[in-house]
């Protein structure tokens, strides 16, 4: 009896990996899908930063120059959820050649511009109220994720045309997707801006346009397995 069953599970054993090993005719090809479109908002990183020997007059000068810089940012009509303060240090700073010790306080605000007519504005009063750090500028568009669905499923439809241009003249026919990787990714312009340019004077005009901003990309690349009929 014990004989048996060990045949008998030998047998399936065998069978099974049978079953496993049994090659499925596949076709393996890359694809890939590309959308276009231009931004229609902007993320804009600033940072007031003092340095002095008194840490209580620093981060008081500092506080003082962020506070203007929010009260513009409001009169912007920015709304608040478009707004927030992303950093805020005092530290120390020791100086081991002339032995004393200064500080340097630092804020930084985020801002979410979704009127991009309103960019040059925006970035020269902050200048104006006590930025003097531009961290990011990234233009970015709300729908992202439209796009993302767009571009993958032009990838998944380029893939199955190389499919069948591959197997058509083999006398074959393209079946079901056996396996699917994706992986997407995202490009998000960002122009350097330049302080120093920026014009002080409210009462000067220019015609000239100060910023390229692009287009954001967004490629999906995928790589399909298709079984063959």
């Amino acid at each position: 009896m014990k004989k048996l069953v060990l045949f008998l599970t030998i047998m399936f054993m065998t069978m099974s990996y049978g079953q496993e090993t049994k090659q499925i005719p596949q076709i393996n090809v890359n694809g890939e899908g590309k959308v276009k479109v231009a931004p229609d908002q902007v993320c804009i990183s600033a940072t007031v930063e003092t340095k002095g020997n008194n840490a209580k007059d620093v981060k008081k000068q500092n506080d003082e120059k962020m506070d203007a810089v929010l009260k513009f940012i409001k009169k912007m009509n920015i709304p608040a959820a478009d707004f927030r303060t992303k950093q805020v240090a005092l530290n120390p700073q020791y100086d081991y050649e002339k032995k004393k010790t200064s500080y340097n306080a630092v804020q930084t605000v985020e801002v979410i511009l979704k009127d991009l007519s309103k960019y040059d504005e925006l970035m020269e009063g902050l200048v104006q109220q006590g930025i003097n750090r531009i961290d990011k500028v990234s233009f970015e568009t709300s729908k992202l994720a439209q796009i993302e669905t767009q571009a993958r499923k032009l990838a998944i439809k380029d893939a199955k045309l190389k499919a069948e241009d591959y197997v058509s003249v083999l006398g074959q026919k393209v079946g079901k997707a056996y396996t699917i990787s994706d992986n997407t990714q995202v490009y998000h312009p960002q122009p350097m801006y330049a302080m120093k340019s920026m014009s002080m004077d409210s009462n000067a005009e220019s015609t000239n346009e100060t910023l390229a901003i692009g287009e954001i990309e967004v490629t999906a690349n995928v790589s399909v397995s298709f079984v063959l009929d």
